[in-house]
């Protein structure tokens, strides 16, 4: 049955209901659990020469090269403070592994996908065009992020 709002309900059918989340400053994402290979703390990196600014090197991840990149530089959100190391969320994609550098790995989530909702007009610009939808939870809001937009634009930004 249509509510008439198909971007909506074409998001909503496009994810799953449970996410993996995530902590980035103070915004709380959530990623389609099923898009999600494994966490891991902090990997020594590779620079990479010339790669776009959001990319912050190349990990082993047991013999698979896996692209890093960087969150609070994707959200133009300011630098980590010194000795905060980031976590690694590696999410599976057509090309492969990807890791996205977090600030905190939270809980999986199970949600009523009809409680998903459009982003809010009032949200950083910097993120709002990242994010597929979000949840009102009790404290806070989960904004879904959508991951292949996310790692598209990472990789043509400069």
């Amino acid at each position: 049955m249509s509510n008439g709002n198909t971007a909506t309900t074409g998001a909503e059918s496009q994810a799953s209901s449970q996410f993996s989340t995530f902590f980035v400053d103070s915004l709380f994402f959530g990623v389609d659990v099923l898009r999600v290979q494994e966490v891991l703390l902090f990997q020594h990196m590779t620079r990479v020469p010339l790669a776009p600014h959001v990319i912050e090197g190349l990990i082993n991840l047991r013999g698979q090269i896996v692209t890093a990149i960087d969150m609070r530089r994707l959200l133009k959100l300011p630098d980590r403070a010194d000795g905060q190391a980031p976590m690694n969320m590696v999410l599976r994609t057509e090309d492969g592994p990807v890791s996205l550098l977090v600030d905190e790995i939270g809980d999986v989530v199970d949600l009523d996908p009809s409680s998903f909702e459009r982003p809010p007009q009032n949200l950083e610009p910097a993120a709002r065009e990242f994010i597929r939808g979000v949840y009102k939870l009790k404290d806070r809001l989960l904004l879904v992020l959508d991951s292949d937009r996310a790692l598209a634009d990472s990789a043509a930004v400069n």
